[in-house]
């Protein structure tokens, strides 16, 4: 372990107050703002809902009739947890802000295991529902709604199975077996199955088979979160990329294997980058163009300028440094919200293991410091596998920052094992802190559960995470 520090001396108590007061009402407008996309998604759900019962069709007087009501009811649950999964992924910019990237992918995936079991409830209980009354058998009433109703109906079930192959693959015994490029491609089937299943809810299902305000209200739901996907996912990804022209201007290797790809492009900065974010790119070369993936930026961004440092763990990174000059490049972002913004204490850490340490060592370029309130943790096996490490130290000393190098394998903890530390032990006033770290899972849980147990509270604690 090596330690840099500076003595130099704090901010006036007054300054000092003023930006604290500062950032804690930016995190309360956040929290509201929070609130309030939370709220309406399920006033969403409470609202199709009310316009079922209200529709006079609803009917618990028998089995059958409660059954039916019942496959009504997980049906448009099913399908207002399928829209709120469309607007978590859809990359909309006030979604970003609010949820933050990290955490709307895992409600994204929460969402989508929690709607194939209501999906699959509904499907049940309206086979059993309308096969009790005809006594015609469940697989007699299963072939009558899949092949006998046809149209919209025989789409949705077609869209069930996709859904199926999509909701295996994903499980975690399959998904870890996978090549990600892999599991990402049977992934995008989903959409095929979200559009085969839409239709037959206008056709068939009596709530919103009418054209009256039921129907239109259903209609601007799916509109949001369908073209919302498209506008955010689609046609945004292009306009940028007519507008901003970014490219490849350089490539180079680190010792520890990492490729360095700096790129340019016009009116970057009108994209609104912060450093800390990252953006998904898509690298417009042959057998590269068919996947984006996520890469932080390893410097603050400029306005024809920015750079991304990618460590080859995957098939995709593994090929970044086979990239050519002038390759033309598709981004979507920025994303997440490992930025300043988030930020309420006084003194700022910023932990990075491995590859970690990009967007440390960009928020580092551009956060608000005091001058001795801010530490750096730069982790790796050894010097040589800490990227950027003399960028590190060298903005560091400018900017008045400790810095911390803990070298060695890993012991129990987060911290190399022949020298473990504790993050109060870094960082006496931790409890003022607001930590941000980035790296593989299990090494930022680590650290996090520290700094919990040295008294920080988890609203101070930031990740960035390496999985999938």
């Amino acid at each position: 372990m090596t330690a840099l520090s500076w003595a130099v001396p704090a901010t006036g108590q007054e300054e000092a107050r003023r930006k604290r007061d500062e950032r804690r009402r930016r995190a309360a407008r956040r929290s509201r703002w929070k609130d309030s996309v939370e709220a309406a998604l399920w006033l969403v759900g409470v609202g199709s809902l009310a316009f079922m019962l209200s529709s006079g069709t609803v009917d618990v007087t028998s089995l059958s009739g409660f059954l039916v009501t019942m496959g009504r009811i997980t049906g448009i649950v099913a399908s207002t947890m399928i829209m709120g999964q469309l607007i978590l992924i859809a990359r909309m910019p006030v979604v970003e802000r609010v949820v933050g990237h990290d955490r709307a992918a895992r409600l994204h995936g929460q969402l989508g295991r929690m709607g194939f079991l209501v999906m699959l409830a509904h499907i049940v209980t309206l086979v059993l529902g309308y096969a009790l009354p005809t006594q015609t058998g469940i697989w007699d009433q299963t072939w009558q709604l899949i092949v006998e109703y046809g149209g919209p109906m025989f789409l949705a079930w077609a869209g069930f199975a996709v859904l199926t192959i999509v909701v295996v693959t994903s499980l975690a015994l399959v998904r870890s077996r996978w090549r990600y490029e892999n599991w990402h491609a049977v992934h995008i089937f989903s959409y095929i199955a979200v559009g085969l299943a839409i239709p037959h809810q206008f056709t068939d299902g009596e709530t919103f088979m009418a054209m009256d305000f039921a129907w239109w209200y259903w209609l601007t739901l799916w509109t949001v979160a369908v073209g919302g996907l498209i506008a955010y996912r689609v046609v945004r990804p292009l306009v940028r990329y007519f507008r901003h022209r970014i490219s490849v201007a350089a490539i180079d290797t680190l010792a520890d294997g990492s490729t360095v790809i700096t790129l340019t492009g016009r009116d970057l900065l009108r994209m609104r980058p912060e450093a800390g974010q990252f953006f998904l790119f898509r690298f417009l070369q042959k057998d590269l163009w068919g996947e984006a993936h996520p890469y932080s930026l390893s410097r603050a961004p400029l306005d024809r300028w920015m750079r991304i440092t990618v460590k080859p763990l995957g098939d995709h990174s593994a090929r970044m440094n086979e990239l050519k000059i002038g390759t033309t490049v598709m981004v979507e972002g920025p994303l997440g919200v490992f930025t300043e913004k988030t930020r309420t204490g006084d003194h700022l850490v910023l932990a990075g293991s491995g590859i970690g340490i990009t967007p440390i060592l960009a928020f580092l370029e551009t956060a608000d410091i005091d001058p001795g309130r801010c530490t750096v943790i730069a982790r790796a096996s050894s010097i040589e596998q800490a990227p950027h490490l003399d960028e590190v130290i060298a903005i560091a000393e400018q900017r008045g920052a400790r810095v911390h190098v803990l070298t060695g394998p890993r012991g129990d903890g987060w911290s190399p094992a022949a020298n473990p530390v504790r993050i109060a032990e870094l960082v006496p006033d931790i409890a003022d802190a607001d930590v941000y770290a980035c790296g593989p899972t299990a090494w930022v849980e680590s650290l996090f559960a520290d700094a919990e147990a040295s008294g920080l509270s988890r609203k101070h604690l930031h990740a960035e995470e390496f999985s999938w």
